[in-house]
């Protein structure tokens, strides 16, 4: 559905467009509720603890997967954006191959790792045996995994955003469905949870491609599109590499924080999943206004108008900091009953350091808000340096607060890694906007009449602050003014 956002007042612009980003958000986080809430209360704390010990390390690979798919989806958006069918065709068939083989990668290569790679990341011995199941099964469905991600990504990339929405949701109630159901009256344990959602993506792959073979036919491949040059795969593969690095440089960070929360105990891991559980919703509204800036820059530089850009920018970081405020002093106030729907009763210590957690970010969340917007706006504007850098900066800071600070004061050191890293971002991204806002008040106003474009969102985890997003717009047919309608904007 063909969206301009370059009319209106930008804040209410901004804000109705993250609305769909922010429910795709919250619907990847319920999948991860449902692990946790039914292993919390149903198996324990330390079965809990098990299943947050993996996180980390399936986000790196899983995460880096995801970005890399993501990236396959944008040579499909341009060809579309261009009208060429046949590209398109081609374009899809070389991401099926690469995703394909990558799937294989990780279905073979994964389980094999994951219990030295468990104990590399000194994984409590308690936990070890459990948190091992949990990721082998995932790494065994990693390809329903990918390629729900990757069909969700094609579909969007020809202009249809609420069909992978409706496909989430479906696979997000069965996924909920299947976990009480393996875990409770069927008792697989952990290994059920793992299971639940392996199923859960395998049956909305299915649904994808029933959806494609029926309603889409400009995706029926053909035998001339596996006609794949190096050309082709090399493309993609320099679209989908940067954007999987990204995703892992956030990855990358967590594991360092697993590997300090596993030297503090079972009770310190439980708690950061659980804070972390909760602290994913917050996150999820502060990056989808990030991502609906970032699509706000983009087609208003496109549009030429700069004027148009300051501006919203700047009130999209009030709205962004604003709601970062609210958020934080929710959570801070209601975080102990919040916490409390994962871990039932008992294991107060547990529900002490969860909270603490959720005070140290929520006082860091203006922080947060104030990173996912700048940073949107330089990426819609075309820069790609300094965002890159950002999470840099952001891995480093930490890893070196989760290390040192770990160290000195326990748990808390490591819940401050977070705050800190998104005021580290923030010292670069701050002085980066500003040059780029006084470039745009040097730029001339020469709106493009009346030009529609479609807005098309790649998204996908959100887990700490990095965000892997891809911003592509396809441009359709341009509607001239007449002379009367000039003859009254003079």
């Amino acid at each position: 559905m063909a969206t301009s956002l370059t009319t209106g007042r930008p804040w209410r612009v901004i804000l109705s467009f993250s609305v769909p980003l922010l429910l795709g958000n919250v619907v990847q986080q319920l999948y991860q509720f449902a692990d946790a809430i039914v292993v919390g209360r149903h198996l324990g704390v330390d079965s809990l603890a098990a299943v947050g010990a993996t996180g980390s390390l399936l986000f790196l690979l899983l995460g880096f997967a995801w970005g890399l798919t993501s990236g396959f989806a944008i040579p499909i958006a341009q060809a579309y954006g261009a009208g060429d069918d046949a590209a398109v065709r081609r374009s899809v068939a070389t991401g099926v191959l690469l995703t394909g083989i990558t799937s294989v990668v990780l279905t073979v290569v994964s389980p094999l790792i994951s219990e030295a790679t468990l104990v590399l990341l000194q994984t409590p011995d308690e936990l070890l045996a459990e948190a091992t199941v949990f990721t082998q099964i995932s790494f065994i469905g990693a390809g329903a995994t990918m390629f729900f991600n990757y069909l969700s990504a094609i579909i969007r990339a020809i202009g249809d955003s609420r069909t992978p929405l409706i496909f989430l949701t479906v696979s997000c109630a069965l996924n909920v469905g299947l976990v009480i159901l393996m875990v409770g009256p069927l008792a697989w344990g952990v290994g059920g949870a793992a299971l639940a959602t392996v199923v859960a993506q395998a049956v909305s792959v299915a649904l994808c491609l029933e959806f494609v073979r029926r309603r889409l036919p400009l995706l029926h491949l053909r035998r001339d599109d596996w006609r794949i040059g190096r050309a082709d795969i090399a493309e993609h593969l320099r679209l989908g590499l940067p954007m999987g690095f990204q995703a892992s440089i956030i990855a990358i960070g967590t594991l360092t924080v697993q590997v300090a929360l596993n030297t503090l105990g079972a009770d310190a891991v439980a708690a950061y999943t659980t804070a972390s559980r909760v602290d994913s919703l917050a996150v999820a509204f502060l990056s989808s206004i990030g991502l609906a800036v970032s699509m706000y820059a983009a087609q208003n530089i496109g549009g030429r108008r700069p004027d148009r850009i300051r501006r919203g920018v700047i009130e999209a970081t009030w709205i962004a900091v604003g709601g970062g405020v609210v958020l934080g002093v929710l959570l801070i106030a209601f975080g102990v009953p919040m916490v409390r729907l994962f871990i039932g009763e008992g294991s107060d210590d547990v529900v002490d350091l969860a909270h603490l957690m959720l005070i140290i970010n929520g006082c860091g969340y203006w922080a947060l808000g104030m990173l996912f917007v700048l940073r949107g706006a330089l990426q819609g504007l075309g820069h790609t340096v300094v965002p890159t850098v950002t999470g840099v900066v952001e891995l480093v800071m930490r890893v070196g607060a989760a290390v040192v600070l770990g160290a000195m004061i326990g748990f808390a050191g490591v819940a401050l890694s977070n705050p800190l890293a998104w005021v580290g971002a923030n010292l670069l991204l701050i002085p980066a906007y500003i040059r780029a806002h006084r470039a745009l008040g040097r730029m001339p106003v020469d709106p493009v009449e009346a030009t529609e474009t479609s807005a098309i969102a790649i998204v996908g985890p959100v887990d700490g602050s990095m965000v892997v997003d891809a911003v592509v717009t396809r441009p359709v047919r341009v509607i001239r003014r007449s002379p009367l309608a000039r003859l009254k904007r003079r």
